[in-house]
């Protein structure tokens, strides 16, 4: 089984927040690889990886980084596949990484979910995917009406709480 989608994260210290992202990619039966590079203390692994992504079957990177936040940015700029960043929160609630990964200059766009948001990261991986793979669009169709059958159990839940003045 060869990745299809790459889980980079700055260290391995931001791999509590990644794991929601690993778990989504593995029940959706999506191949994916998980490393920990950092575009400071690792800036040749780094380009290494981002030249050869594309080449090793890849079609998807998500990359996770806090403080600076440089890891996604690098990474799109040095290949043509999409980045998805996903903001670390270490300092500053997270702020100083969002705004380091979501201000692209024009040319190197990352797409870029919410602080700690690795499930959405995962999530909008797999839409992708899902645009050239009718197996994974099957998969990820099943996964919305799951997430639709949720609510709709939930609003028969509170339909059975009663207060004085709840009308419904």
């Amino acid at each position: 089984m060869k990745p299809i989608v790459s889980v980079i994260m700055g260290s391995t210290s931001d791999l509590p927040i990644m794991e929601k992202a690993l778990k989504f990619l593995d029940d959706m039966e999506i191949p994916f690889e998980v490393n920990a590079l950092s575009a400071h203390r690792t800036p040749t692994e780094v380009e290494e990886f981002a030249h050869g992504a594309k080449s090793r079957g890849i079609k998807v990177i998500i990359a996770a980084a806090g403080m600076a936040a440089h890891l996604p940015g690098v990474i799109a700029a040095m290949t043509p596949l999409p980045v998805i960043g996903v903001p670390i929160k270490s300092t500053i609630e997270g702020l100083d990484a969002l705004l380091a990964i979501v201000q692209m200059p024009p040319g190197i766009p990352v797409a870029t979910v919410g602080i700690n948001a690795s499930l959405n990261a995962a999530i909008l991986a797999m839409q992708m995917l899902a645009l050239s793979d009718e197996a994974v669009a099957e998969r990820f169709e099943a996964y919305k009406a799951g997430l639709a059958q949720k609510i709709a159990k939930a609003n028969e839940q509170l339909s059975e709480i009663k207060y004085n003045f709840k009308t419904n």
